[in-house]
């Protein structure tokens, strides 16, 4: 199996596919060839067969889409590395959008994110962020699937309308808390993270595909808009990343990676994070990697990364840094400790004088071992280097894999009916079908209009709750069915209890098909 190659230095540098899922650092100033590095790794994966994900914070990631232009300053440093068999050329790609417009919309359903996401998304406070985890977890034991924004005010509505029985069982409700959450979404909904919740919601199968000539799709996430709501963005990749964690098989360590992931500005995951949260992005780094998956952060300063963190990224690509600042100082010295020690560099020196398209980097070589830092003129990528029209990503986007897989909404029926058509109090029992429907008859309509007709239908409780619960003899078939119908969020208090994993989603493995 072919290598990748980043550069050159004294010698060839290559990153070996084995150890692709080691996970990495992409740090430098802004200008210095960040992007290119990560363009250069995503098409070496791809070559491979890895598939790849990644965001496209600047417009210019999605030039990998497009074959790249030859010129004279190419050429010379194709000779300069040594590079064989250099070519132009595409990779194929797949563009997703949260918002839908730039690529296909990417959908998380209110319980898989989770409480503790959600909290961030909305940057609450904790005792707020406590309001919530009663809410999910009242949710989950009366099986209210909630699926989007809608579902989650009915039940913040319902919460508070019967805060007496529900702090009873659960803990003080404070109705001021309730308000604040729910403005919260108010400001959410403004900024268009509404787009992000409901169905069908991604299936993580779509982000791990090859094309037929068996090279890895590169899916790109236009984040141009999003990453001006830097909590949404940096919430909805840790979600993602913990989608994967929760879900993916272990394998060990294999030939090459299932999937490589890129986390592009960094920073912003880590900005205020309480250290709960730290921790938990500590282990979901550290055990991924037996999952086939490798993590690269990008950012600016090494030091943005949590030592615990950066202590396991294995592949380093560090580009120019200017010690003007105090700040900037200390990341000079950060990085060069970080490095395994070169006797014929001064790294501290080096990262100040890097030109572009230029980077100290070290990766692990045989048996694991990080090779001796190396000044390294990275090589050029074999696609465009820009941005790409709206035309070419329209006809990019025209010939998908995933097709119209996720262009259409879909509603189902979920707590935002059950709640409206229903007036009990809060320690009355959710009644138990007498007979569960056949696997087939699994609910997936679209719901009934929301806000013009809240109380339509004429279903009595238990013909509404025996829609989305199960009977005791069938609900493992059941809950595979509703699986394949992104109904993945289904708790009862006659058996079942929702898991949730180590970021507040629904846990793994029962959910998926």
């Amino acid at each position: 199996m072919d290598d990748i190659l980043i550069g050159k230095g004294e010698r060839p540098v290559h990153l070996l596919p084995r150890y692709g899922n080691r996970h990495g650092l992409v740090a430098g100033a802004t200008g210095t060839g960040k992007t290119i590095s990560l363009m250069v790794m995503a098409e070496g994966f791809s070559r491979l067969g890895v598939p790849v994900f990644m965001a496209d914070v600047k417009g210019d990631v999605a030039g990998l889409a497009m074959a790249g232009t030859s010129n004279d300053k190419i050429q010379q440093r194709v000779a300069q590395i040594g590079i064989q068999g250099y070519a132009n050329e595409a990779s194929p790609v797949v563009f997703w959008d949260l918002y839908g417009k730039a690529g296909h919309p990417v959908r998380a359903t209110i319980s898989e994110v989770g409480p503790s996401l959600l909290g961030r998304m909305l940057e609450i406070n904790d005792t707020q962020e406590g309001m919530l985890e009663i809410a999910f977890k009242l949710a989950d034991d009366r099986g209210l699937l909630l699926l989007d924004l809608d579902d989650l005010r009915a039940l913040l509505g319902f919460v508070a309308d019967n805060r007496k029985e529900i702090s009873t069982k659960y803990g003080l409700i404070s109705t001021q808390s309730i308000a604040a959450i729910q403005r919260a979404l108010l400001g959410l909904e403004r900024e268009g993270g509404e787009a992000l919740f409901g169905e069908p919601a991604l299936d993580l199968n779509d982000l791990m595909r090859t094309d037929t000539s068996g090279r890895g799709i590169v899916n790109i996430l236009a984040a141009d808009q999003l990453i001006l709501k830097p909590r949404l963005y940096s919430s909805f990749l840790l979600w993602l990343l913990s989608e994967l964690f929760e879900n993916l098989p272990e394998v060990g360590d294999l030939e090459k990676p299932k999937l490589v992931f890129f986390f592009d500005e960094a920073h912003l995951l880590f900005d205020d994070a309480p250290s709960a949260l730290r921790q938990r992005v500590e282990q979901v780094v550290r055990i991924i990697r037996s999952k086939g998956v490798g993590v690269y952060f990008c950012s600016q300063f090494p030091d943005d990364v949590p030592n615990e963190i950066l202590g396991q990224l294995g592949n380093r690509i560090q580009h120019a840094l200017r010690a003007y600042t105090p700040r900037d100082q200390k990341a000079v010295r950060t990085a060069a400790e970080t490095f395994v020690a070169n006797p014929r560099l001064d790294v501290a020196k080096v990262i100040a004088e890097l030109s572009v398209g230029e980077a100290l980097v070290s990766t692990l070589q045989d048996k694991g071992v990080p090779m001796p830092v190396e000044r390294t003129i990275i090589c050029p990528p074999r696609c465009r280097m820009g941005a790409i029209t709206p035309e070419e990503r329209a006809t990019v986007r025209s010939r998908s894999p995933i097709g119209g897989k996720y262009d259409t909404r879909v509603n189902r029926e979920s707590a935002y009916e059950i709640l409206s058509k229903r007036s009990v109090s809060a320690d009355t029992p959710v009644a138990r079908p007498s007979e569960p429907a056949p696997r087939e008859q699994a609910p997936t309509q679209d719901r009934a209009p929301r806000r013009d007709q809240p109380g339509a239908g004429t279903s009595d409780l238990a013909t509404q709750v025996s829609e989305i619960l199960w009977g005791t003899k069938r609900r493992q078939g059941m809950v595979e069915a509703m699986a394949k119908q992104a109904a993945r969020t289904v708790g009862s208090q006659i058996g079942r209890q929702i898991l949730r994993g180590v970021l507040g989603g629904i846990l793994g493995g029962s959910r998926r098909s």
